[in-house]
């Protein structure tokens, strides 16, 4: 169990929106008005989620100690920030299988989708390490993203934006991937 995440257990409706909001206002957007830019702005969000996700999941079972994508230094499983060879590799994963996907309906390019999803994954991990509020269990000895603690023992923010939750990172890292998946389509034209 990662005690130190700050979400866990099943998803709530903050959750879904950040992870999904971007994709549907892309996807809604898009059929309204029938541009092939915005199916793959679409298709870069949901791409960055997945990527997100597996790298999340997948990640927590690699066999080596995350580090911080900032400096390399050891993190707790799960905390945002924190990355993996076995994690990075899951992200890549999970943004070409959504990019297969895309590419094989024709919603939109491969190569498009596929870079905004590792787009929004690295910035799903920057900004994670950078401005999501970390807090600090002196119960525990150790950083954590919630208050109170898994343990009850309620935290004081080390760092970060107090307003700048997982939730808000998630949404960020998605809007990242629409922009990305874009901007690849319009300015590569052999990504069409």
């Amino acid at each position: 169990m990662l005690v130190d995440a700050g979400k866990q257990g099943a998803r709530d409706a903050w959750q879904v929106l950040a992870n999904g909001g971007v994709a549907a206002l892309c996807a809604a957007a898009s059929a309204a008005f029938g541009q092939p830019l915005l199916a793959a702005a679409f298709a870069g969000a949901f791409a960055a989620a997945s990527a997100d996700t597996w790298g999340t999941e997948i990640g927590t079972l690699s066999r080596e100690q995350p580090r911080s994508i900032l400096n390399f230094k050891p993190v707790a499983a799960g905390l945002s920030g924190g990355v993996t060879a076995l994690g990075t590799a899951a992200e890549v994963g999970g943004a070409c299988a959504v990019a297969l996907v895309a590419a094989a309906t024709g919603a939109a390019p491969f190569a498009a989708v596929a870079a905004g999803g590792v787009a929004g994954a690295l910035a799903d991990s920057l900004l994670g390490a950078c401005l999501q509020e970390r807090r600090y269990c002196a119960a525990c000895d150790r950083e954590c993203e919630t208050n109170p603690h898994a343990c009850g023992t309620p935290t004081t923010a080390v760092r970060g934006l107090r307003w700048v939750s997982n939730d808000a990172v998630n949404a960020l890292a998605t809007l990242t991937g629409a922009l990305a998946a874009a901007c690849v389509r319009t300015f590569f034209p052999g990504s069409r």
